[in-house]
Formats: C-alpha cells, structure tokens, sequence
C-alpha cells in the first residue's frame, strides 16, 4: 500500500493556515481574558462601592433600635441587576419574603466576612454568574449584595464568538497567503518542470530565461548548460548511428544480391552447402531489418511531423499488408492530428511482434476517448511476463516469452521504436493481460482530436 503524502504546496499552504491559527487563536485568548478581567474587576469595584454605600444605610438604620430592615432594603437602589441581602441575629432579611435568601451566599464567604469583616466572590446563583460583596455591620450582623452579571456574561459570549471567527478568517487568510506565496515560489519550477517535460517529449530546443528570476540564475543556466551537453550527445549518438547504418546499406545490398542468387541456385547445392546458404540469407535479412531499424532510430529523436491521418484507414492498410484479415480492425473513419509514417510504423512493428510472438492479432482498435486517441493490438499468445512489461520496451531487449534468440526472435528494437515514436507525440504505451489470455498492447496518445 503507498503511503500518502503531502505535496509541497500542501505543506506550505498548511503551515501558514497553522501559524496564523496558532497566532490569531493566541492574540484571541489574551484579549478575551484582557478584556474579561478588566470587565469583571471594573464590575466588582463598582458592586463593592455600591455595597459599602448600601451598608451605611442599612447600619444606621440598625443603631435605632427595633429596625424594620426590609424597609430599609426597599428604600435602597438597587436597580434590576442587584439584590441586597442582611444576616441579623440568626435570621436573614431581604426586600421580598424569601426563606431562602441566604442560599444565595456561600459559607466560605459567611466565614470570610465574619472573620476579616468583608470579602468578596463570584459564584453561580441559579445559573446565573455574579458578584457576591459581604460587609459586616455588626458583630451578629452583617450586609450581602449580589451582582448578577447576565448582560456582561451575554457580552463575554458574544466577545468570545467574534474573536473566535476573527481567528477562522486569519486562518483562511493564512492559507490563502500559504498559497499564493508557493503559487509564485514555484512558477520558476514550473517552468524547470515545463522545460524538462519538452525535452523528455523531444524537444532539445526548450531552454530556461536567465533573466526571469536573478536568484535562479545559475539554476536556469546550469540547466541550460546541461541540456546543450545532452543535445550534441544525442546528436553525435544519432549521426553515428545514421552513419554508420548508411554505410552498411551498400555491402549489405550486394551481400543480399549475391545470397538471393546462391537461395535461387540451392537445389544444385548438396545438402550441407544448402543449408549453410539458407542460414545466410536469413542472416542478412534480419541484418537489414536490423540497419533498418537503426536508421528509424536515428530519425526518432526529430519531432513529430502532425497532420490529419485518418488512424483507422492507416490500421487497415498495414493489416493487409502483412497478409492479414482486414476485419480484424475494429474503427471509425476520422482523423487523428499526428505522423502518419511514425504511427504507421507503430502498428506495423506491433502487428510483426504480434505475429512473431503472440500466435498473430486477433484485433486492432482504434477509438476516441475524448480529445485523445487509443490504439489497442490484441493477441492470443502466452501473454508478457509481468517482470517483462516495462523493460521490453528498451532497446535489444526481449521478453522471456519470445524464448531463445532465433531467427524469428526479431532484432530487439521493434518494441523500443513503438514507445519512441508514441513519445514523440506525448502519448505512452502500455502492455495489459487480454481478458480471455494473450497480449494487449495499448497505446494513448493525448490531444489528437
């Protein structure tokens, strides 16, 4: 199973989201709890000095003797957000009835205040959070205000929701940042890339603009360097091999000549002279299929020459010529934009290798699928060797299933001249397992239509 992973941009893109995540979410966090404190120590500040104000009253108001303290409660200002409660000589007093008033107050707070003579804290009164002040008035009494703190609760919320979303839209604009900044790191590479992909298609001509990135300089010009090493070698490789398949042309003709005169004359020969003769014509004939081959080869590197080439036609034609059922071929009429005489050689060496290893085709398709074009050559011989199907395609190299070199194992370059000339429009060629046994050899070209 391959492992996933994560592409350059990916990671980039997925760091900054991060960074500003992380950022946003703290700068969010210390002003929200910025904010909270200040909020709830101003609140405190102001419930204490309301509560020190209310305690005045409530103990003059005791000092005369047979108070009504409930009045005295009522007379207060409280406004809707406060409540006042008074703990007296065992019995807790507020503006209302209520036998549960000192509910409301906890005993550490009871304990605080009758200890220090005031405190303070915030608990949770019915769900409701708020700021408890106590003031003790008299030894056996003592005075509790409750802030209850709904709206600046609400306010928190509300705070908390926004600071919140503000880190999502810093995040996202993080990744945006992350993206267009890998968008314009990368286009230098994406022009490396665009550079190598043409000259692997074929075209030694692709070269890097120095002058495009100042920074990149001696990437672009190292490239380039590199790519003119590799033309003159390519080149040089390819007049060599020009060369020296034209000069072997003549002597072989003149070999050829004089073979085909002693094949003529084997009957006049005894057995063994015959035989030898025999040998030798097949031997030269496979030596000029071979020269042939290499001056294919030599021309392979050159780019595509394209024009509208109906495939279809041109799969029939090679078909017959190699004596073949013409309804073997399996096709629309239409044209397809690329080298006739490239992919013409192509079904030709396919239909040959079919024949010499693959007990003959039993089809040809050729097919759209889309913008692209799709040539598939089936056989019902043993099939390829899955460790064959990406080295047969090589020069000189020839799969288990073809045996031991003989005079029908061909010359090793039919297969290696396919994939040159497919590359040469773009395209690849594959060989598949054919449903029901045998060889498929597939071929995509890209864009023809």
């Amino acid at each position: 199973m391959t492992r996933w992973r994560a592409g350059l941009r990916t990671r980039v893109v997925a760091g900054f989201a991060a960074g500003a995540l992380t950022l946003s979410a703290s700068m969010a966090l210390v002003s929200y709890e910025i904010t909270r404190n200040s909020l709830l120590n101003g609140r405190e500040r102001a419930t204490v000095r309301s509560a020190t104000f209310d305690a005045r009253v409530v103990a003059a108001g005791l000092g005369a003797g047979h108070p009504d303290i409930a009045g005295m409660l009522r007379s207060l200002d409280t406004g809707g957000n406060r409540r006042v409660l008074v703990y007296h000589l065992g019995g807790w007093y507020a503006r209302n009835a209520d036998s549960g008033a000192g509910n409301a107050v906890p005993q550490s707070l009871q304990r605080l205040v009758s200890g220090s003579g005031q405190g303070i804290q915030r608990v949770r009164v019915d769900g409701v959070p708020a700021v408890v002040v106590g003031i003790l008035l008299t030894p056996s009494s003592a005075l509790y205000e409750i802030d209850y703190l709904r709206e600046l609760d609400q306010t928190l919320r509300t705070l908390g929701w926004v600071l919140g979303l503000v880190a999502a839209a810093c995040a996202a604009a993080g990744a945006g940042l992350g993206w267009y900044a890998t968008r314009y790191v990368l286009r230098p590479l994406r022009s490396v890339a665009d550079a190598a992909q043409g000259i692997t298609a074929g075209d030694l001509s692709a070269r890097l603009d120095p002058a495009t990135d100042p920074d990149l300089a001696r990437l672009s010009t190292s490239f380039n360097e590199m790519v003119d090493q590799l033309s003159r070698r390519i080149e040089r490789d390819r007049r060599f091999a020009a060369d020296v398949s034209h000069e072997l042309r003549s002597p072989l003709q003149t070999l050829a000549a004089s073979a085909s005169v002693l094949d003529r004359r084997r009957d006049r020969l005894d057995e063994r002279t015959a035989t030898a003769a025999g040998l030798v014509v097949e031997e030269l004939a496979r030596f000029q299929s071979l020269v042939d081959d290499l001056l294919e080869l030599s021309r392979g590197d050159l780019p595509a020459q394209l024009a509208p080439v109906d495939v279809t036609e041109l799969a029939r034609r090679a078909v017959q010529r190699r004596g073949l059922a013409p309804d073997i071929v399996r096709g629309e009429p239409g044209e397809w934009n690329v080298d006739g005489r490239r992919i013409g050689q192509v079904l030709v060496n396919l239909l040959d290798n079919a024949v010499t290893h693959g007990g003959g085709p039993i089809e040809v398709r050729v097919r759209a699928e889309g913008a692209d074009g799709v040539i598939e050559v089936d056989d019902e011989g043993p099939g390829v060797n899955p460790a064959d199907r990406e080295v047969i395609f090589d020069r000189f190299v020839r799969g288990r299933s073809s045996g031991a070199r003989g005079n029908d194992a061909g010359t090793g370059l039919g297969l290696s001249l396919v994939a040159q000339h497919v590359a040469a429009h773009g395209g690849r060629v594959r060989v598949l397992d054919r449903p029901g046994g045998g060889a498929r050899f597939r071929i995509e070209l890209p864009g023809v239509r």
